[in-house]
């Protein structure tokens, strides 16, 4: 019966998602579109802005073409760039203060996801008084943004394109979601400028972050003529260029395909949800701090192997559209195809094949804290249950 629930819930948020209104942000794309961003924000009198980035970003000197650019168009501005890895109620609580003392207007998300979802929600916070906490969940942010510009420097969460900021709690060392339209940004600039220098580890994590969205939108139960054909461009981007971005780091054009990549799947997800890979990773994440890109990267062929029983076709189907076998292949050789070019790529980027930080004593822990986040809010292929998540994490674990 409980099955039943399951698959009752995920026909419901079907029918929501091809119901509800999920804005997309207004896009300026290509070399040095950075430069574009004091012209986005004089047209909405907007004269203070907070940029939201973290101190990896401020070492490497990408905010200096932000700066100039909003300083040629006297756009003032407060930074705030303590944001952690995995960005937590106290970071978003710290960059609310300096937002409210410094009487800003408007935030600049700039860098990797953390930073976009942290200025996500002190964006919420700012027009909301809820705590972080009872903004947990679907559909709890009461009141608009104050106007978000989001920056991406990786190619990876797709942040910029979607309704979803992923926060950590200290406290309790896990991470939850707030998912609500509200926290779309308003505009975004994909600049391939800013990821040329991004080293070769952290592009093959944030680009296989990118795929698990769009294979995960993909081959859910969710989804809309428009979501799916962005997680199959997506996927078929990714499997062309992120190997190219990996080798060849100064490759402007495969490191804007791969921005593009991880935009299209950021609006997939965004529209039909993630799966199982997500729920284990956030959670190694919340537990251990792994980065939550090489947690996918590792994990998804292993929940894909897992998930082919029932959803072989629509893997099938990403296999045939990004050219990875003979399109007359039955679905299981299909499917299996796909898995064995996702573990290639891994192999070929150096990321590992097991998590050496998984510790036998927090394996029930970690598979409860799995179940409880997935079930039954992913429409996945095929559900499993806590003693199926302990036994991916022991296998994990070896």
């Amino acid at each position: 019966m409980i099955t039943v629930y399951y698959r009752l819930r995920h026909l419901a948020f079907n029918l929501l998602a091809r119901i509800i209104n999920i804005p997309l942000p207004t896009v300026k794309c290509g070399s040095n579109s950075t430069a574009t961003i004091a012209a986005i924000l004089q047209e909405k009198a907007l004269e203070k802005v907070l940029i939201v980035t973290d101190k990896g970003i401020i070492n490497t000197g990408l905010t200096g073409k932000l700066l100039e650019a909003l300083n040629s168009g006297n756009i003032n501005y407060t930074l705030f760039h303590k944001v952690e890895p995995n960005p937590s109620i106290e970071n978003v609580e710290e960059g609310l203060s300096l937002y409210r003392q410094n009487g800003c207007q408007g935030i600049i998300a700039f860098g990797g996801g953390s930073p976009l979802d942290c200025a996500k929600m002190i964006a919420a916070r700012a027009t909301n008084k809820k705590a972080v906490k009872k903004m947990k969940g679907l559909f709890k942010v009461r009141h608009r943004l104050p106007f978000l510009t989001a920056i991406p420097t990786t190619a990876g969460t797709g942040s910029e394109a979607t309704i979803v900021a992923v926060i950590s709690d200290r406290e309790n060392k896990e991470k939850f979601s707030v998912i609500d339209p509200k926290l779309a940004p308003a505009a975004c600039i994909l600049d391939p400028q800013l990821t040329l220098n991004l080293p070769p580890h952290l592009t093959a994590e944030t680009g296989m972050d990118a795929l698990t969205h769009a294979i995960e939108a993909y081959i859910g139960l969710v989804g809309t003529p428009f979501s799916n054909q962005k997680a199959l461009d997506a996927a078929k981007l990714i499997f062309d260029n992120l190997e190219t971005s990996y080798q060849y780091g100064d490759n402007l054009e495969a490191r804007k395909a791969m921005l593009e990549a991880s935009h299209y799947a950021g609006i997939a997800f965004t529209r039909n949800y993630v799966g199982y890979v997500h729920a284990v990773a956030h959670n190694l994440g919340g537990l251990y701090g792994l980065p939550h890109g090489l947690a996918n990267a590792i994990v998804l062929p292993r929940v894909l192997e897992l998930s082919t029983e029932k959803g072989a076709k629509k893997m099938a189907e990403i296999a045939r559209y990004t050219g990875l076998g003979d399109s007359r292949e039955n679905d299981q050789n299909l499917s299996d195809r796909l898995i064995a070019r996702i573990r290639e790529m891994n192999h070929t980027m150096a990321i590992p094949t097991g998590i050496k930080e998984i510790q036998e004593k927090d394996i029930p822990l970690l598979a409860e804290r799995i179940h409880r986040e997935a079930n039954p809010a992913y429409p996945v292929p095929r559900i499993l249950w806590p003693k199926d998540f302990a036994e991916l994490l022991h296998d994990l674990k070896e």
